[in-house]
């Protein structure tokens, strides 16, 4: 029996040769060779034009920076973790409408579905920010983020939670319906936990663009790690400093939820194809 996890590159490539190896070997060499001479040409640059000066980077050294870089990773992680909240919830009731049958509710959840994946995410902030409030709504700074962002994201999780319905083999649906289970029961005790364990990862991976489209905070005042970073850079006008660690603090925060994706896919044994591990 074939082990479930098939690699993207194996299952869309043979297995390269000797001198395709070669040529890779060499490839890499030079795309290393010249990304280093890029490096240095500017390292370089930054070294002239004096932003290398101690002046732009002693201040990362003092726990109040940090303390302070700490409380916007908190807010990120929060606004974060509510989108996505909302958008797992949101993503449930589309999904329900598209696999209904009923062609009314089908037809709304699709124009629903592709109308929050087609308008970027940075609409829906600004229609938060500037529209909601000129309707009455006073909403926190909070929500003015996370509940866009959810807005945004919900579309592509349907889309993904659909998939994981329709992976799931019809004869467990018919044999459950065979021994006398509800249509609902049958798909929420039956169905529906299968899927979810097919889309896992996909989830996850959803939950790194969430984290991504949180950036747009600054535009709602919410203080999360780049709205911090700017004030940091007012304060200390140093702006390739903060931009390089905040670039280094969001690299590792989606590094971390791709390898808890990739985890959770081990440890359920997901039937998926997934990117080979090293």
């Amino acid at each position: 029996m074939k082990d479930a996890h098939i690699s993207v590159r194996d299952a869309l490539y043979e297995a390269p040769g000797p001198k395709t190896r070669k040529y890779i070997v060499i490839a890499t060499a030079v795309s290393l060779a010249a990304l280093a001479l890029l490096v240095f040409v500017v390292v370089r640059q930054f070294y002239r034009t004096g932003q290398l000066d101690a002046k732009y980077w002693s201040f990362l050294a003092r726990a109040t920076t940090w303390k302070f870089l700490g409380k916007g990773i908190l807010g990120t992680l929060e606004a974060a973790l509510a989108a996505g909240a909302v958008t797992f919830a949101l993503a449930f009731l589309l999904m329900l409408g598209r696999i209904s049958g009923s062609r009314i509710l089908g037809g709304i959840s699709t124009v629903l579905i592709e109308f929050t994946r087609g308008v970027p995410t940075l609409l829906f902030i600004y229609f938060f920010f500037l529209v909601v409030p000129q309707l009455g709504i006073k909403l926190p700074a909070f929500w003015k983020i996370a509940a866009p962002v959810a807005i945004s994201a919900a579309g592509v999780v349907a889309e993904v939670l659909r998939s994981g319905v329709n992976a799931v083999p019809k004869g467990q649906k018919e044999a459950a319906l065979s021994l006398g289970m509800s249509g609902r029961s049958v798909f929420l005790k039956v169905v529906f936990p299968q899927a979810i364990r097919y889309v896992i990862p996909a989830l996850i991976s959803e939950l790194v663009i969430v984290v991504k489209d949180t950036t747009f905070a600054y535009v709602v005042n919410y203080p999360d790690l780049m709205q911090n970073a700017k004030v940091l850079i007012s304060n200390y006008d140093a702006l390739l400093s903060v931009y390089l660690v905040v670039a280094v603090i969001y690299i590792l925060m989606n590094y971390l939820l791709n390898k808890a994706s990739a985890m959770v896919a081990r440890r359920r044994n997901s039937p998926t194809i997934t990117p080979q591990q090293n």
